[in-house]
């Protein structure tokens, strides 16, 4: 198992403040999703984490220990840009990647045929990579950055490049690896993959995390108390305007659909019973927002962020 925090991280390059203060925790054997626009700081606080780049303040704890050089070993990181050599043939190059980390040449090329032969991609073994799409670039630095079986996984906009099939197919490897005791983190524009995959977020928005939490914590906390319903109206709906909002109405064939707000901690059944003694009520659900309304929500409350 291996968990990561963040504590109090601060970058400063030249006259910009690429993060300042930033403190996240990622919980062992989780996917952490790293979340913010552009220019947030998202890139530079991953950048650190691997060592790449030296903060100015904070620290960056390892299962509770401050992180090392010899750590990066038991890092696999996917950077949004390709690291590639473009002349060289993938299986070489695949191969090559996979010393880096340790794994003797007949180690590598047993584990990558089993890697190649899962994404079916058994016929690229040959070509050269400069003749692989952007996505098929992308499949062969996942595998080799999983491939060592690290137990920290940074992924910087993985899913880039990729078609809906594709995507699923990584998002499906990426919840066996957190399954079998990997931890992972990963930073992404794509707001579906965050409620589908993720157990916490931070949202990092000119260098300061402006919002943490657990998915469904979140999305809780921002719910509006607005229940859709559709019914069939036997007369007007009449409803006690101290404990619930008519906030729309519509008629929808032989059926009329509204939107109602509990108000003054009325709770959904306390609507249920209101509505069922005067229509017949055919569907009942809660809106809730997503990850990406509340992500465009608090980035437009705060600052514009500059480039990253």
């Amino acid at each position: 198992m291996f968990s990561l925090e963040a504590i109090n991280v601060s970058k400063t390059y030249i006259n910009h403040k690429a993060l300042d203060n930033v403190s996240i925790q990622v919980e062992e054997q989780s996917i952490f999703g790293l979340l913010g626009p552009n220019g947030a700081g998202k890139t530079t606080l991953i950048r650190i984490i691997n060592q790449i780049s030296v903060m100015d303040e904070g620290k960056i704890l390892l299962n509770g220990e401050p992180i090392k050089p010899s750590d990066t070993a038991m890092i696999g990181y996917l950077p949004e840009e390709r690291g590639l050599y473009k002349k060289m043939k993938v299986g070489e190059q695949a191969v090559y990647l996979a010393q880096l980390k340790g794994i003797s040449k007949n180690e590598a090329i047993r584990e990558l045929k089993k890697w190649f032969e899962k994404f079916e991609i058994g016929s690229w073994w040959n070509k050269k990579v400069e003749e692989l799409s952007k996505g098929m670039q992308q499949k062969l630095q996942f595998i080799a950055t999983v491939m060592h079986k690290p137990r920290l996984l940074i992924f910087d906009e993985p899913f880039s490049g990729f078609d809906p099939i594709n995507v699923n197919i990584l998002k499906q490897e990426i919840l066996k690896l957190r399954d079998e005791g990997a931890t992972v983190i990963f930073s992404t524009h794509n707001m579906a993959s965050v409620e589908e995959l993720c157990d916490n977020i931070a949202l990092i928005n000119n260098s300061k995390v402006i919002l943490s939490g657990g998915v469904n914590e979140i999305i809780d906390r921002y719910k509006p108390n607005i229940f859709k319903v559709s019914y069939t109206p036997h007369k007007s709906i009449d409803l006690k305007p101290n404990a619930f909002e008519l906030v729309s109405e519509e008629k929808l064939g032989d059926l009329h659909s509204s939107r109602i707000r509990l108000l003054n901690g009325t709770k959904p059944n306390d609507l249920l019973t209101a509505l069922t003694s005067q229509v017949e009520v055919h569907s009942f659900n809660e809106i809730l927002p997503s990850i990406n309304d509340i992500f465009i929500q608090e980035v437009n409350q705060s600052p514009n962020s500059g480039n990253e």
